[in-house]
């Protein structure tokens, strides 16, 4: 446990062995079956989550049951309602594990506890963090101007071993399609190849 959190880490900024020391005794490890839950719609979402193996998803339920999938996360993902693990507010969002799944978790206290002994991760997370707007907001634009077919497209494109683990109807359910539709995309291109 911790190789891929400190190799993610390690692309931003160097850590010593007693800074990783300091992470090892501020992060909780948990192990997380397939469809267990991390999270609840409407609990607080009281920890960060790392992915260490496995994959995880969060997603919401609207009024008539129907889930809309806002993240996969798999090995080397942060996964969490930040609105809810900064606010304290109940969560909008469930996290369930895709696959059996080995995650490192932190709190909000012990991340700050993380920010004081060892300042250099203040600048990883805010790397992290302009890294998720960029991606939130292209998100964004590729709903608003993309076609169902571009989108698909693009997320194969971006993330060819997520799509490869995911069924296709949480896939079509990450695009915002019916799994009908995402079906009939998949063999129109399909037999344009």
């Amino acid at each position: 446990m911790f190789e891929v959190l400190f190799s993610k880490v390690e692309e931003k900024i160097n850590l010593s062995e007693a800074e990783k020391e300091i992470c090892r005794s501020l992060f909780i490890p948990k192990k997380l079956r397939k469809r267990q839950y991390i999270l609840q719609q409407d609990d607080i979402c009281k920890n960060l989550i790392f992915v260490e193996k496995g994959l995880l998803r969060s997603y919401n339920l609207d009024d008539k049951g129907n889930e809309h999938i806002l993240q996969f996360a798999p090995e080397g993902w942060w996964i969490a309602d930040v609105y809810s693990f900064f606010t304290g507010e109940n969560s909008n969002y469930n996290i369930d594990a895709i696959e059996d799944s080995e995650l490192l978790l932190i709190t909000n206290s012990a991340l700050e506890q993380l920010y004081e002994r060892v300042p250099k991760f203040e600048r990883y997370f805010r790397i992290l963090t302009q890294n998720n707007m960029i991606a939130m907001q292209k998100r964004v634009m590729s709903e608003l101007s993309s076609t169902a077919e571009d989108k698909y497209l693009k997320l194969i494109a971006a993330y060819p071993n997520i799509v490869a683990r995911v069924p296709q109807h949480m896939i079509a359910s990450y695009l915002g399609l019916t799994p009908e539709s995402l079906s009939r995309i998949r063999k129109r291109i399909a037999q344009e190849r």
